[in-house]
């Protein structure tokens, strides 16, 4: 039995932790310039799209973002830095396939108290993969936002007020404390609750959960959320309205058949060209357009592969191929 679909929340404005990571444990970096390649393509994100970076890490095979999504929420944002990335290093090193790892994982994230926590936990990954040895050269560290926040390295894309004014509306207060934060932390290893564990992140921790148990006190959680009890209930609810919404729009008329007789019409082809597998080059623009379009509303590939008259994998690479074009007109 299918799992029901579930609400996607990814609303504008919202905090997310974000985490990729390279198929198989492959290294997605293999030298300085595919992380300045990396990089690059973030800067022109951030100012296209209003989304708002306040910790980052590139490690070989993993990065971490801290980030607050712009506009058209998180998902375009990571769609097009990681295809765009994705195809680029593929050329480069003549290799094909999938390079990361189920594209990626995002946790929404609760501002108080764990936005420094967040931070912390991001800034000290390479101490505790002993990329760094001290906290002397983690300050040096060019791959993350650590030395941006200190004041060591500059760039354009990265927000530094925000994260500094928690700790003193003075800049050099605040860059002191943050420094003395990040040091009191430095022995810390992983941390579950930040990155997973279900209803121990929902709860912000063991202690929390204990803590219910105890009271036997029932609490909203979902494994996607950092944040206490009120604040899932309440993303939950928003993201369930949201759906919600789009579903009743699909049934007013959104159709799979309404929507590609309204793209052939409007592209100047036939359904019987589309549905009767034409390959003929505009048929086929038309038919990754549509595909791209309804596996957006959250069409299966397999229904748009009934409809549009190709295999299930056709529609994939069909898809993956509009996407480039999306993200290069982005």
């Amino acid at each position: 039995m299918p799992m029901p679909r579930q609400a996607r929340l990814d609303a504008p404005g919202t905090l997310h932790h974000v985490m990729i990571h390279g198929i198989e444990g492959i290294k997605i970096f293999k030298n300085d310039k595919d992380r300045d390649d990396f990089i690059s393509h973030i800067r022109e994100l951030v100012k296209k799209t209003n989304t708002r970076v306040l910790a980052w890490v590139l490690m070989e095979n993993h990065v971490h973002f801290l980030l607050i999504s712009g506009h058209p929420g998180l998902s375009p944002f990571m769609r097009s830095l990681l295809t765009g990335y994705a195809v680029r290093f593929n050329r480069k090193y003549k290799r094909s396939g999938h390079l990361f790892q189920n594209r990626y994982k995002s946790i929404v994230c609760e501002e108080e108290p764990y936005l420094l926590e967040l931070v912390r936990y991001i800034h000290l990954n390479p101490l505790r993969a002993m990329v760094v040895s001290s906290i002397e050269e983690l300050n040096r560290y060019r791959w993350s936002g650590h030395s941006n926040l200190i004041g060591r390295r500059k760039n354009d894309w990265q927000e530094r007020e925000y994260v500094l004014k928690y700790f003193s509306e003075d800049k050099k207060k605040s860059v002191r404390s943050y420094r003395r934060f990040i040091k009191e932390g430095k022995d810390q290893g992983v941390r579950s609750e930040l990155v997973g564990g279900g209803l121990v992140r929902s709860a912000g921790g063991w202690s929390q959960v204990l803590s219910f148990r105890e009271k036997k006190t029932n609490v909203e959680y979902d494994s996607r959320i950092l944040g206490g009890g009120d604040f899932v209930a309440n993303i939950l609810r928003e993201a369930d309205a949201k759906l919600k919404r789009q579903l009743k729009d699909r049934k007013k008329g959104g159709s799979v058949d309404k929507v590609i007789k309204t793209m052939c019409k409007k592209d100047g082809i036939t359904e019987q060209e589309l549905q009767y597998g034409s390959k003929r080059r505009k048929v086929s623009k038309v038919r990754a357009k549509i595909s791209c379009h309804l596996s957006q509303k959250g069409v299966t590939m397999a229904e748009i592969a009934r409809h549009v008259g190709v295999s299930t994998s056709a529609i994939a690479k069909a898809i993956k191929n509009q996407e480039i074009v999306n993200d290069n007109n982005f």
